[in-house]
């Protein structure tokens, strides 16, 4: 398939599968998602040798604007009232809310399959909130390899006389662990959470593509807000929640357009095949 030939048809789907209403509507889940899933993670990580700065310090990285200061504020005065405990209707409800924005994208990767939802309500909201446990579990590793790289370098450094280019090295490789986490995440989405059978070959591009995407888009956006963008001088106070439902919109665009790109790749290898 010519590449021509490849945007043409991912056209095509962009209009059929009503591709930005769908980001609308991820990026409301989204929205509706974010603190319920910061809490839960926020609260978990009070086990393990993490701060809540090194959470809120990795969405600090692509936040744009003054977004970040909304999702500091908010969650760390419900976090307050709680005394650091889980909120007080309970983990299950807090798990079944953060996993709204993943049951969001499973209707959009059906929809890109072409395919219906016939799996159960609670089969299809298990496998949602599956993968929010994930994501938690992934983002908590994530976290720890900062919190003991330092330290298995130097002592790696320390036990076999390694030059400090050594350092350099690991150092940077810890900055590429965002990438690969990424990556792996929007690879689990994409392979678990539409009701169709693949293989990892079969989401390997749309994962690229979401996970550069994504970077990209909100480097930039983050970028737009703090130089060009000034929101508040048209919705004042709201200007915060509107930079972050833009932001959400954004991703779910690349997130949709990533699923889109596997289900094109799918559809060419069974008609190859045939």
């Amino acid at each position: 398939m010519g590449i021509i030939m490849f945007v043409k048809h991912l056209y095509h789907r962009f209009e059929r599968d009503e591709v930005l209403g769908r980001a609308a509507e991820l990026a409301y889940f989204f929205l509706l998602s974010l603190f319920p899933f910061l809490i839960f993670l926020l609260t978990l990580i009070a086990y393990v040798p993490i701060k809540q700065e090194d959470v809120l310090g990795v969405i600090r990285q692509y936040a744009p604007g003054d977004t970040m200061r909304i999702i500091e504020t908010n969650v760390l005065a419900i976090l307050s009232e709680q005394h650091g405990g889980l909120l007080s209707f309970g983990i299950i409800a807090t798990i079944w809310f953060a996993s709204n924005g993943i049951n969001a994208i499973v209707r959009a990767f059906n929809r890109a399959y072409d395919v219906n939802e016939n799996r159960s309500f609670f089969m299809a909201r298990g496998v949602a909130i599956l993968l929010t446990l994930a994501m938690v579990f992934v983002i908590i590793i994530a976290l720890l390899l900062p919190v003991f790289g330092r330290e298995i370098g130097l002592f790696i450094f320390s036990s076999y006389g390694m030059s400090k280019e050594f350092l350099n090295v690991w150092n940077t490789f810890r900055f590429g662990v965002s990438f690969i986490i990424l990556f792996f995440v929007f690879s689990c989405l994409y392979l678990a959470a539409p009701n169709v059978r693949l293989r990892i070959r079969d989401i390997l591009i749309g994962s690229l593509f979401a996970t550069v995407g994504w970077i990209s888009v909100s480097t930039l956006f983050s970028y737009y807000v703090s130089n060009f963008g000034n929101y508040s001088a048209m919705y004042g106070s709201l200007g915060g929640i509107i930079v972050l439902l833009i932001w959400f919109y954004l991703s779910g665009l690349m997130i949709i357009i990533g699923g889109e790109i596997n289900a094109i790749i799918l559809q060419w290898r069974k008609s190859y095949l045939t």
